[in-house]
């Protein structure tokens, strides 16, 4: 199991170096253009100097074990565009992705796993008819189109919420729960946006495993004792039917690290999302390296922890 992760992580690694690169444009271009218009802000033997300095002029095999060599060291580089550590300015943007991720994630699981079990246990009822139909809407709409929807209807009709941005600008608040409120009054959206992408894979996984569980004999048992249908379903069947649940949390939760890359630019929320769009408007080749490996070691943790976790839960998987 170990290997197989060591050998992703190398392939994954491999293809963060070379896909930027093929990306039409150069990095050093973009230093010399200015809003827009480009002007020489740079010379020629300037851009050169810059090339060396990042190492861009040596053979791309080279630039390749250089790369390798700095990432055993834990060094990410420095942004050729904003001219910054990598590891620093992401360090400071996944507090912000992380948060809504983990929200999202927390309250589309709990909603998805309820209407799941209740689904079940009303099964091809008109409620649950009319449930799976709603959670299967939501599931079809890109997150970035509904991310849309919600800002228009929600943001800019109602005025329920902020537009843009994480924190509203310009304000000096009285107290810490003034800057706390506001900071959650910003994610509100963000946060609802991911979590009604996500909430019809829970939906779904919960009511298959409910109706798997519900045919086994002890469910039979439980009823002919003449317990409540909320108590068989809620404290014997979804306690077996949880193992899968569980796994897919931490298995959602690495996919959406890269599903809030569209909703933070939608949101323009200062999170991971935002900075690898400007990463790769500026073709700053080093900073979405760093972006791309983290994310994609978020999603192999992940899913680590989510083959982990399932083994200890269920004994009968091997």
């Amino acid at each position: 199991m170990g290997k197989r992760y060591v050998v992703v992580l190398f392939v994954i690694v491999t293809a963060n170096f070379f896909l930027p690169r093929l990306m039409p444009g150069d990095p050093f271009e973009f230093l010399s253009v200015e809003d827009g218009d480009v002007s020489a802000a740079f010379t020629e033997e300037q851009i050169a100097l810059y090339k060396a300095y990042y190492g861009f002029d040596k053979p791309l095999h080279a630039q390749f074990l250089q790369y390798l060599k700095g990432l055993l060291r834990g060094d990410l580089g420095y942004s050729i565009h904003y001219k910054a550590s990598v590891a620093g300015m992401i360090g400071a943007r996944i507090p912000w992705t992380a948060f809504i991720v983990v929200s999202a994630l927390l309250l589309s699981s709990c909603v998805g796993t309820v209407l799941g079990t209740v689904s079940a246990g009303l099964r091809e009822s008109p409620a649950d008819r009319f449930v799976y139909f709603v959670m299967m809407a939501f599931s079809e709409i890109p997150s970035f189109l509904l991310g849309m929807l919600l800002l228009l209807f929600l943001g800019a009709r109602l005025g329920w919420f902020p537009l843009s941005g994480g924190s509203t600008a310009f304000v000096v608040f009285s107290s810490p729960f003034e800057r706390v409120a506001d900071l959650l009054h910003h994610a509100v959206l963000p946060v609802l946006t991911l979590a009604l992408a996500g909430a019809g894979n829970f939906y779904l996984l919960a009511r298959s495993s409910m109706l798997t569980v519900l045919t086994k004999d002890y469910i039979r048992t439980a009823r002919a004792k003449g317990l409540s249908k909320r108590r068989i379903l809620f404290r014997h069947a979804l306690r077996n039917a949880l193992p899968p649940i569980i796994a897919r949390f931490f298995l959602s939760m690495g996919g959406l690290f890269g599903g809030a890359v569209l909703v933070e630019n939608v949101f323009a929320y200062p999170g991971m999302g935002r900075l690898m769009r400007d990463a790769v408007l500026a073709r700053d080749y080093v900073l979405a390296q760093g972006i791309f490996l983290t994310i994609a070691i978020m999603v192999l943790l992940m899913n680590w922890a989510a083959d982990a976790l399932y083994r200890k839960l269920d004994p009968r998987v091997g």
